[in-house]
C-alpha cells in the first residue's frame, strides 16, 4: 500500500475516532511511520487532507449504493441494509461514519470541505428517495407518503443513532433507535 493511502486511512481512523480536531499530523507521522514533513507533501494542509478524506469516503458510499442497486433486493432490503452499513460504521460503539464525525465541527473545516459534506447528504437523499418512492410502490411503506421527507428523516435517523451510540458505546443503542424504522419495512410497527 501507498503512503498517501497508508495516510488516508490512517486519517479516517482518527477522524471516526477521535473527530477532526481529535489527531493531528504528528498523531499521523507516528501512525504511518513516516516524518510530519512527508504528510506535507501529500496533503499540504489539514483542509487538503479533509477533502481528499470527503471525496474517498463519497465515492465509497456512491460503490455501495451502486452495488445495492445492483442486487436483486427489494426496496424494504434495500433500505435495510442501508441501516445496516451505517450500523457498521459504528464498529462496536467507538466510531462515526466520516460525515458524521466532520459534522461535528463544522466551523473548523473549510467551505471546500462543508460544500463536499452537504453533497454526500444530497446524494444519499436523492438515492434514498428514489428507493423509498419504490417501497411504497411496492407496499413496503404503506404509511408513507412523501419519498423525499421520509429520505430526509431517514437520513437523519441513521447519523442521529450513531451519535446516540456513539455516545454510549454501546451499538444496542443504535439499533434500538433504528428497531421501529426496520420494523416498518416489515410492516410489523404499530
Amino acid at each position: 500500500m501507498d503512503t498517501k493511502t497508508q495516510l488516508l486511512d490512517a486519517a479516517e481512523r482518527a477522524a471516526r475516532e477521535r473527530g477532526y480536531d481529535g489527531f493531528s499530523y504528528a498523531d499521523l507521522a507516528a501512525s504511518v511511520g513516516i516524518k510530519k514533513a512527508s504528510i506535507h507533501y501529500h496533503f499540504p494542509t489539514k483542509a487538503d487532507l479533509a477533502m481528499a478524506l470527503v471525496t474517498r469516503y463519497r465515492e465509497a458510499n456512491q460503490a455501495f449504493r451502486d452495488e445495492v442497486d445492483g442486487s436483486a433486493l427489494d426496496p424494504g432490503d434495500k433500505l435495510s441494509r442501508y441501516v445496516a452499513h451505517y450500523r457498521q460504521a459504528l464498529g462496536e460503539g467507538g466510531m462515526l461514519c466520516l460525515c458524521v464525525s466532520l459534522a461535528l465541527s463544522p466551523d473548523r473545516l473549510s467551505e471546500q470541505v462543508r460544500e463536499s459534506l452537504n453533497a454526500f447528504h444530497g446524494e444519499s437523499i436523492d438515492w434514498l428517495e428514489a428507493v423509498i418512492q419504490d417501497a411504497i410502490s411496492l407496499g413496503n411503506l404503506p404509511d408513507a407518503s412523501d419519498p423525499r421527507e421520509e429520505a430526509s428523516a431517514l437520513l437523519a435517523l441513521v447519523e442521529g443513532a450513531q451519535l446516540h451510540g456513539r455516545a454510549s458505546g454501546r451499538v444496542e443503542d443504535f439499533d434500538r433507535a433504528t428497531n421501529l424504522f426496520v420494523a416498518r419495512l416489515r410492516g410489523k410497527a404499530h
